[in-house]
């Protein structure tokens, strides 16, 4: 199929669902080359792009191109070699269309991993057949179940160097599945794969007939994707007060956001958090037209029949709500150099919400290799997992994480440069997190 007539079959409509997706792996497990192994055989890559690939190629000596090009766009990614920066890149097919997150392996650059996959409703995570599951492997699945992505692709690279040996792939697959297991990860397919000859990227391989699962591309196209709005409560962040107060409308008064979860219809109870007060959906907008009914993620305008004191960083919640609460219990990913300690005071960031913070107590952080926890009192670095224990200036209204991604997640950003901290999701961060090994772990009522 040509890109013209793929483009034809998107401005058509035809391929409709789409995949948001992150790709992972250690430094050198050939993820570069596997993302542009992906767009180039799937016939996503525009002839120009193509050529300055070969161009570029050739001048380094290469007999063929280094579609790794394709995704390493920065100076500095191509001349080291590696992936820096989170590199997004979108393509379709007749059955889908993706939105592609390409991650640095590299550990220095796993907080960038978490960009990445915050969004994510799968993600692909490379291995090296030579060298199989490797420290790097175990941190990118953990925090993959730490951000509760749903579905994990254990993509066993550079089949082709191990003469595509069947029971190197088992034996990588097996371990892989049960450290996915002991995080809680529910959904794994390993797929053996070789980058750079093409073996079930795209197409199946002839070298490797005992596998009989689908190929890499297949799987992307046929996963389930997305969540049912209906199935979980309406959440709407207030992002902007709408007041035009002219001659024609002068008593309109709209609550602007995008709808970051549920289904929310004209005439349900709404509940505003964290004032408590209640009120009812009096209509809806969408770019410009009134409408019954908005699902998440529309971006929407909310009317309710009550002149209400709200503002930016409200919550309207429909169905059950959640308890606004100064107290913060979360598991967080450290991102920055500068290190997390008991006592910091930073700026938490809520949806549209930002208020002072303290942090009372780091309780744990987690030890990758035996998901064991181990002592928070020396705080926590770059790229460190663990547990911690907030107190707000002002209460917010936070769901669990495992219930809702939007509503139960947060930033902890430094209050006096702006910079970025931490993520945090609330509640444990695995379902089987191991205490009884961790001989310098607090006791378990140190925790609460």
């Amino acid at each position: 199929m040509t890109s013209t007539t793929r483009a034809d079959m998107i401005q058509t409509g035809t391929a409709t669902s789409l995949l948001r997706f992150a790709t992972a792996g250690s430094v050198d497990d050939g993820k570069s080359t596997l993302v542009g192994r992906l767009l180039h055989d799937s016939k996503s890559v525009l002839a120009d792009q193509l050529e300055a690939v070969e161009r570029v190629s050739l001048g380094r000596g290469q007999d063929a191109p280094d579609l790794a090009l394709l995704t390493d766009g920065l100076r500095a990614e191509r001349e080291q070699g590696i992936t820096i920066d989170v590199a997004y890149r979108y393509f379709a097919t007749p059955r889908r269309r993706f939105i592609l997150a390409d991650t640095p392996g590299h550990v220095q650059y796993t907080r960038n991993m978490v960009t990445g996959a915050s969004t994510a409703e799968l993600a692909v995570v490379l291995v090296d057949a030579r060298n199989g599951v490797v420290e790097q492997t175990r941190r990118h699945a953990a925090v993959a179940a730490l951000l509760r992505v749903p579905h994990v692709v254990l993509a066993v690279n550079k089949m082709d160097l191990v003469g595509y040996a069947e029971p190197v792939f088992a034996a990588i697959a097996a371990e892989f599945t049960g450290y996915a297991a002991s995080l809680g990860i529910k959904d794994v397919l390993a797929v053996p794969i070789s980058a750079l000859a093409g073996d079930n990227v795209v197409e199946p391989s002839p070298h490797m007939d005992w596998y009989a699962g689908p190929t890499l591309l297949e799987h992307l196209e046929t996963v389930p994707v997305g969540t049912d709005p209906s199935a979980e409560p309406a959440r709407f962040p207030v992002q902007y007060v709408i007041r035009p107060q002219t001659e024609e409308h002068p008593d309109y008064r709209g609550y602007a956001g995008q709808l970051a979860s549920g289904v929310l219809r004209v005439g349900d109870q709404i509940t505003v958090l964290p004032t408590g007060h209640t009120s009812t959906v009096a209509g809806i907008d969408v770019l410009g037209r009134a409408t019954d009914i908005a699902w998440a993620p529309q971006s929407v305008t909310v009317r309710l029949a009550d002149d209400l004191d709200i503002s930016r960083g409200d919550l309207l919640a429909a169905g059950p709500a959640p308890v606004p609460t100064k107290d913060i219990e979360a598991t967080v990913s450290h991102l920055n150099e500068r290190p997390l300690r008991a006592g910091d005071k930073v700026l938490l960031k809520h949806t549209t919400r930002t208020v002072r913070a303290l942090v009372k107590e780091i309780s744990y952080r987690i030890d990758i290799d035996t998901l064991e926890r181990r002592s928070g009192d020396q705080g926590l670095n770059v790229n460190d997992i663990g547990h911690v224990i907030l107190r707000t200036a002002e209460p917010l209204a936070l769901d669990s994480y495992t219930d809702n991604r939007r509503t139960g997640s947060f930033l902890l950003i430094d209050p006096a440069d702006g910079t970025t901290l931490t993520a945090g999701m609330t509640g444990e961060a695995f379902a089987a997190v191991r205490t009884d090994e961790a001989p310098d772990a607090p006791d378990e009522e140190d925790w609460v």
